[in-house]
């Protein structure tokens, strides 16, 4: 049985969303970690880009927020309305865009740092929290 998490559950639960105003255009990024949030400004980029950049911040910060052993030992299951990153990361489809290809591979490094990563496709009426931090974000800079 895995001890609780920070966020009090047994799994690591994390919401992505990333966005472009333009596309491309000034982007950001959400995440929300076991209940912790964070939105940031990431500068010019495609909406897919800021996608895909918002899952790896939310990989790295919760290996961060958990340590290396803890992540070791960590189911994490991750939330995104995007079902283009969804279903390229599951290999449902093939990435055929270049500049998403390194970040892909990213993903594909970042999951070796815990026991499992699962990614799921929710509508983004289900992701408000993630969006949300995305257009703070965006509107303070």
């Amino acid at each position: 049985m895995q001890s609780k998490l920070f966020g009090g559950e047994e799994k690591l639960i994390i919401y992505t969303d990333g966005g472009a105003r333009g596309n491309p255009g000034p982007a950001a990024i959400g995440a929300v970690i076991g209940g912790r949030k964070y939105g940031e400004y990431i500068g010019e980029a495609t909406n897919n880009v800021a996608e895909y950049r918002a899952l790896i911040f939310a990989l790295k910060k919760a290996k961060a927020l958990l340590g290396k052993k803890k992540a070791k030992e960590t189911e994490a299951e991750c939330y995104m309305d995007s079902e283009l990153l969804m279903k390229q990361l599951t290999g449902e489809y093939k990435i055929e865009d270049e500049d998403l290809q390194p970040l892909w591979m990213a993903i594909w490094n970042l999951r070796l740092d815990f026991k499992s990563v699962g990614f799921r496709h929710i509508p983004r009426e289900k992701n408000k929290e993630a969006d949300k931090l995305v257009n703070e974000a965006l509107d303070r800079r």
